[in-house]
Order: structure tokens, then sequence, then C-alpha cells
């Protein structure tokens, strides 16, 4: 700590453990603001795996549907200077770069929510500069993915997909969410992994709770699911 400099200076002070609530504060402000900056009305948020290739079929389903999302959401033509349904990932490889890369094809806005990692996840070149934000903190990465989804689409991935798909369940189950379009992209992997059946015979979950999400095996199917909801004319997302 340098006594020398202004507190919002000393990188050392800012550091310290006693200024973690600060720190957590700085970072959403950042994002949120750089997100309002941009006139980021409203996001389709892709979650998926980082280790698919270029050539894996799913790589290729994702790029499809960010550029569909992107052409037809209206990320592509903005309303008073603001943009909806802009294309959100976690912005790594894989799936993510996938589907950044379909907004980018289509000449649209998006962004990438990165998170340092120890063995350094770089951004994908896919995002739109100046929308790619890095987090230290998971939980305010998560935050502003639901924040302003109007969707979440999910693609087959590992232990990071299912923590972050199970975080949006839980906040439609019990409330926390409204409106928003859960769909399951992978039909055969998800219905493989998963049995949810077994929690509603164990009690643990009610059958109404697996009408929180749809599961789909193409782009234009998740894309009609969301025209359903109305995600391409009204903003449905409402966080508590």
């Amino acid at each position: 700590m340098d006594n020398d400099l202004l507190a919002y200076e000393d990188v050392d002070f800012l550091r310290r453990e006693e200024l973690r609530g600060a720190r957590l504060e700085l970072e959403f402000t950042k994002a949120d603001l750089g997100m309002r900056d941009h006139g980021i009305l409203s996001t389709v948020v892709v979650f998926g795996s980082a280790r698919f290739k270029e050539d894996h079929p799913f790589y290729k389903q994702a790029r499809e549907l960010g550029r569909i999302v992107s052409e037809r959401g209206g990320a592509l033509n903005p309303t008073n200077g603001t943009h909806r349904n802009v294309i959100c990932t976690g912005g790594g490889p894989g799936i993510m770069e996938a589907t950044n890369r379909g907004a980018f094809d289509a000449g649209a806005k998006n962004i990438g929510l990165n998170i340092v990692l120890p063995h350094e996840q770089h951004i994908n070149p896919y995002v739109t500069p100046g929308l790619s934000f890095q987090f230290q903190y998971f939980a305010l990465r998560k935050m502003h993915f639901a924040m302003r989804a109007n969707a979440l689409i999910a693609f087959p991935g590992g232990f990071g997909t299912l923590d972050e798909l199970f975080d949006i369940l839980t906040l439609k189950q019990t409330g926390k969410v409204s409106g928003m379009p859960i769909i399951l992209h992978g039909k055969d992997f998800w219905e493989n992994l998963i049995n949810f059946d077994t929690l509603i015979k164990h009690g643990t979950i009610a059958p109404m709770d697996v009408e929180h999400f749809i599961i789909v095996d193409d782009p234009e199917e998740a894309w009609q699911v969301m025209v359903d909801y109305g995600v391409d004319t009204v903003d449905q997302n409402k966080v508590v």
C-alpha cells in the first residue's frame, strides 16, 4: 500500500482482502455501464463446451444459431439507440466462439463475459470490441448473464455449462426470473445426461419443474421456441 497515491490509483490497496466488497461493486458496475454505453437492452445467452472445434456439428449449429438470432431478433436494427436480443456468451473458445462468430457473420454486436482462470482462457476474436468484459468473480458474471437475458440456450458442455444452466433453472423455479425460455440444444446429449424423471420420482423437484425447459435439435427449432415466447417482439426477462 502506497500512502502517496490516491486510493483509486493504489492497486495494492484495492487488492486487500478488506476491499473485496468494493471490488465486487466495481466489477458489476464496469460491465453494466459498458453494456449501457453500447445500448444493450436485452440479450440471448448461449452456454456450451469450450472444447468443440470448428469442424464439430455442435460448433456449426451454434454458429448458425448466432447468425439467426442476430438477424431476426433485433440486434441489427437498433431502436432509439438500443439493441435487443444481442448474443452473449462466456467469450471463450468452442461453442462460445461459434455463437459469437455467427453474430459476427451477421454484422451484429455481440458480447463476451470472460472469466479469469489459472489456465488463461482468452477471449475469442469475434466478440465486439468494447463488449468484451473480464470477470474475477463467477457470481457477478452469472448475474450479468441473467440480468438482460430474453432467452437461454445451452449446448452440450461440461461442469461450467451445467453450473450456469442450473443457476438459471433455479432462478426460474424459484420465481426470481420469469418469462425467459430455457432451451437445451442436443436431444441425445441432454436426454441421456440427466434423468429428470428420477428427480420427480424421489420428490426433489415437482413434475411441473421440467416445463421450465425445452429440448431441441436444430437452430431453427430453437428460434421458433423463442418466437413462440415472443422473444422477437417483447423483452421477456424480469429479474426480481
